[in-house]
């Protein structure tokens, strides 16, 4: 119940912030420090019908996967990973930024003790629909 009351609320103020074109701030710093997940964790922080934002905390992986309507870009906020991104493989850290092209592969391992802490912005938005996983 608690979580059905967060996300109307989330959702309540978002489209009030939409409504009067106010900006909404958030601080990172808190988001998701106390999660007890064995891997993601995720957190919306905004959204319209153009883009979703949010804060994904990575404890070991993402597996392969693609989106066939829409592009991603990711900001590294904390920890280290190995990223797979369509034919290319490199290492991010914080203060990384990628842009993930809609239809393309893509996965990440953490490689550092610290999971890795991401916001992640998509456009248009994201409602899970058009995730493809590519591995199990």
């Amino acid at each position: 119940m608690k979580n059905i009351i967060n996300t109307f609320l989330l959702m309540f103020f978002c489209g009030m912030a939409l409504l009067s074109n106010a900006q909404i701030y958030i601080s990172t710093d808190t988001i998701g420090n106390k999660t007890q997940s064995n891997n993601l964790y995720v957190k919306p922080i905004s959204f319209d019908s153009l883009a979703s934002g949010f804060v994904i905390i990575i404890k070991k992986e993402v597996k392969l996967h693609k989106h066939l309507y829409h592009s991603e870009h990711v900001v590294v906020l904390e920890g280290e990973g190995k990223m797979w991104l369509g034919e290319k493989e490199f290492t991010i850290k914080k203060n990384d930024v990628i842009f993930i092209p809609k239809n393309t592969p893509h996965k990440v391992i953490t490689t550092s003790k610290k999971p890795l802490k991401v916001i992640s912005i998509q456009s248009p938005y994201f409602d899970g629909k058009d995730r493809v996983m590519l591995e199990q």
